[in-house]
C-alpha cells in the first residue's frame, strides 16, 4: 500500500501554489497562458518547452496531459511514443492505463445509482450480496458503500500483499485490518467488493457490465474512448507500459498477482482497470466541476469530508485533511482542492481539481516516472 499511495503525497505549499497558478487562469486554448499571482505569464510555448524537457530528461516514453480553466480544456498535448522500440508517435487517440484514477469515475457511477434508489450508501453491502471471500470474519457485515468509497472498509489494498503477521492470514486470503468504519486504509479490495454488489443490483456481472457503464457514464460525460474492459478500440490504441527503462511485457497491470484486471480481460475492476486519456478524463473532471448528472445531495456527499477518524500520519504531514467519496481532499487557504493518483508501476497518472474555481489538470504517462514528472510540473508552475 505504501508504494501505491506514495504518488499522492505532495507538499502542502506546492499544492497551494499550483492551484493558485492554475486558478489565476489560462486565456484560451490557442493563446493559453498561466498567470501567476505575481503577474508572470507562462505561455503555450513555455509549457511545450517544459514538457519536452521532461520527456527528454526523465525519459518519459509518452505523455497525455490536459489543463482545465473556468470549466474548459485550455491546453492539451499528446507527446512521445507508444513504445521505445517502434517509436510510433502518441496521438489524441492513444490510450493509457488509469490505474487508481479508475476509482473516482466508478464512484460517480455509484452516486448515480444512489440517486436512482438502487443502492443505499449506509446499508451493509452483505444485505445486497454476501461475500464468501471474507465470510470467515463476521465484521465484514458492517461494511457499507460509504465505507468503501472513503477507504474505511478495513480491507487491505489487495489481498495478495503480505498481511500483518499478527493477523494469522494465509497469503492470498482476503482479510480485515480493523473493524470496518473505525480507521482509514486505502483499499482496492473494497472497490472490488462494491463493484460486485453493483453488478448484482444491475442484474449483470463484472464480465458484462461495461455496456451499462458506457451508457450511464462514458457517453453522457463525453468519454467516448474510456473503458474498464477490452474492446477493439482500446486494444488498437493502447500504448505500451515501461518500467526501469524497458518495455514491460505485461499488456495490462504490472501486477500479475491481479490478473483479473488485465486489459485482455472482460472483467470490470472498478478499482484499477479503466483505460482512457487526458481528453476523456478532463471531460469527467469538468462534469464534476459542473455537478453534472448527480443530485445536489450526492454532489455534497462526494465532496465533503467523510472521515470521523484521522488520516494516517503520512497523509496529514503532506497536507491532506480528509477523504470524500472516491476523492482525496486537501485544504488550502482559499478552500478545498480534490485529487487522486494512479500507479500501476508501468503506468502512472494524477489529477488535481479546484472545484470552486473550475480549474485543474490531469496527466497520464506510460512509465514509472510519473511521480517525478508531477514534482517537476509543480516546480515549473511555481517558477522554482
Amino acid at each position: 500500500m505504501k508504494n501505491h499511495i506514495q504518488y499522492l503525497y505532495h507538499k502542502y505549499t506546492e499544492l497551494f501554489i499550483l492551484i493558485c497558478l492554475i486558478s489565476f487562469g489560462f486565456c484560451g486554448i490557442s493563446e493559453a497562458q498561466i498567470v501567476t499571482p505575481a503577474g508572470k505569464l507562462i505561455s503555450n510555448a513555455m509549457i511545450d518547452t517544459f514538457l519536452q524537457k521532461q520527456i527528454d530528461s526523465l525519459q518519459l516514453p509518452g505523455l497525455s496531459i490536459a489543463f482545465i480553466s473556468k470549466g474548459k480544456i485550455v491546453y492539451h498535448r499528446a507527446l512521445g511514443v507508444t513504445d521505445i522500440k517502434t517509436k510510433t508517435p502518441i496521438d489524441e487517440q492513444s490510450i493509457f492505463e488509469a490505474a487508481s484514477l479508475s476509482k473516482p469515475v466508478f464512484t460517480y457511477w455509484v452516486m448515480k445509482l444512489v440517486d436512482r434508489g438502487i443502492l443505499n450508501m449506509d446499508t451493509p453491502l452483505y444485505k445486497y450480496l454476501p461475500y464468501p471471500d471474507i465470510a470467515q470474519d463476521e465484521r465484514y457485515k458492517l461494511i457499507t458503500a460509504r465505507m468503501v468509497l472513503s477507504h474505511q472498509s478495513g480491507f487491505p489494498n489487495w489481498r495478495f500483499f503480505t498481511a500483518d503477521s499478527t493477523l494469522h492470514v494465509k497469503q492470498g486470503d482476503l482479510y480485515l485490518n480493523f473493524k470496518p468504519g473505525t480507521a482509514f486504509n486505502y483499499s482496492g479490495e473494497g472497490f472490488l467488493y462494491l463493484g460486485k454488489v453493483v453488478a448484482h443490483l444491475l442484474n449483470c456481472s463484472l464480465q458484462n457490465m461495461e455496456p451499462l457503464f458506457e451508457r450511464e457514464v462514458a457517453i453522457p460525460l463525453h468519454m467516448p474512448h474510456s473503458s474498464y474492459t477490452a474492446n477493439p478500440y482500446i486494444l488498437k490504441h493502447k500504448v505500451r507500459g515501461h518500467q526501469d527503462g524497458h518495455i514491460d511485457p505485461a499488456n495490462g497491470l504490472n501486477w500479475p498477482i491481479i490478473p483479473s484486471i488485465s486489459i485482455d480481460s472482460n472483467t470490470f475492476n472498478p478499482a484499477a482497470s479503466l483505460h482512457t486519456n487526458a481528453l476523456d478524463y478532463a471531460a469527467f473532471l469538468i462534469a464534476l466541476m459542473n455537478d453534472q448528472g448527480l443530485s445536489t445531495n450526492s454532489i455534497h456527499e462526494m465532496f465533503r469530508q467523510q472521515l470521523t477518524v484521522p488520516l494516517p500520519e503520512d497523509f496529514r504531514k503532506a497536507g491532506y485533511s480528509a477523504w470524500g467519496l472516491g476523492i482525496a481532499i486537501a485544504q488550502i487557504p482559499s478552500g478545498a482542492i480534490y485529487l487522486h493518483s494512479g500507479n500501476n508501476g508501468n503506468f502512472q497518472s494524477a489529477f488535481m481539481m479546484d472545484k470552486a474555481r473550475q480549474s485543474g489538470y490531469v496527466f497520464f504517462t506510460n512509465c514509472d516516472h510519473g511521480n517525478t514528472f508531477n514534482e517537476k510540473l509543480e516546480a515549473f508552475l511555481s517558477l522554482k
